[in-house]
């Protein structure tokens, strides 16, 4: 086949043809597979193609199969769209490393093998792409797909809860040098202690006459947060920051939009530096994430029905200020 290119297409690997609008891989067993629009550069369509030509060779019953299965499944779709986004990055790197293995011959000593080499740099990620793959194996194992979970047993990293409590000072510190929408996200998370998460995605129909309602991404826990002076005004300030008001949110870049975590990620980092660099004292080793742990620090009525949380014990995660206790006299 490769005497009949065009001297201009001889580049091109075998079976790899010029289709009306993209490059297109024909495999042996039949069909076309896009590769990329016409008019890139070489190195991206030998790039596809190779990434094609690897699916097509995956043997059946791979890690990489059983991975993209459980993706496309209703398991997967019932999920929160933050555990969706997580257990996605997480697939990347699962499959990078076992992608080609089959599944049912993956045991747990690879697991603990993975465990150990990729904790020596992050042991937080490596417990959460733990418990990835133990979920995966636990749906193909409830399907015939594989014989048990070679995560069960495996031990994951120990994680030292957070304790880092966000001042009153650092808090306002942050505040005066942020724009009106993060300002705005700053307050409403601080007093409705909700993740970033769900206060990027606030719709207007989720302004109610008693409240905020709020439907916690990651547990599913709904609540109205009552209305204050101090929410009012976030929540105003957040909208009054669009230029375009026709998109029905809440919190949104000036065009209206939807604004993404590393986007939103890039604006609270600019405000500490900014901060920083005013007060070469002050300490910003905290995450935003902390500031609903200050709003549950600081409420002083009931912690659990204020965050959401069902039991003590996940309140206590977020409740950050030593306890006074009294001593003898």
């Amino acid at each position: 086949m490769g005497r009949n290119r065009k001297p201009e297409d001889k580049w091109m690997p075998p079976r790899v043809y010029r289709g009306k609008s993209a490059f297109e891989y024909r495999p042996a067993s039949g069909g076309a597979i896009r590769l990329c629009a016409l008019g890139v550069k070489q190195h991206v369509v030998l790039t596809r193609y190779g990434e094609e030509k690897a699916k097509l060779e995956m043997k059946t019953g791979s890690m990489a199969e059983l991975v993209e299965e459980f993706l496309a499944s209703p398991a997967f779709r019932e999920l929160s769209m933050a555990s969706q986004k997580k257990y996605i990055k997480n697939a990347s790197k699962t499959i990078a490393v076992f992608g080609k293995m089959q599944a049912s011959k993956i045991k747990p000593e690879h697991i603990r093998q993975y465990m150990d080499k990729r904790g020596q740099k992050a042991q937080v990620t490596a417990n959460r792409e733990h418990s990835f793959m133990s979920k995966v194996f636990s749906w193909g194992y409830e399907r015939g797909k594989v014989t048990g979970n070679p995560c069960r047993g495996v031990k994951k990293f120990t994680e030292t809860a957070r304790s880092r409590y966000i001042t009153d000072a650092e808090y306002d510190a942050i505040y005066r040098h942020a724009d009106d929408t993060l300002k705005a996200v700053m307050e409403i998370s601080y007093c409705c202690a909700a993740r970033v998460s769900d206060v990027l995605t606030l719709k207007r129909e989720q302004e109610l006459p008693e409240g905020l309602y709020i439907k916690q991404g990651k547990t599913g826990k709904e609540q109205i947060k009552g209305w204050t002076d101090r929410l009012h005004r976030a929540v105003e300030l957040a909208k009054s920051a669009q230029e375009t008001k026709s998109f029905g949110r809440i919190v949104a870049n000036k065009k209206g939009q939807e604004i993404p975590y590393d986007t939103f990620r890039g604006y609270w980092n600019r405000a500490k530096k900014k901060a920083q660099a005013e007060d070469p004292s002050l300490n910003v080793d905290f995450t935003f994430h902390d500031i609903k742990a200050k709003a549950i620090t600081d409420w002083t009525g009931d912690k659990k029905q204020f965050s959401g949380h069902k039991t003590d014990s996940q309140v206590e995660v977020y409740n950050r200020r030593a306890e006074v206790v009294k001593t003898h006299e």
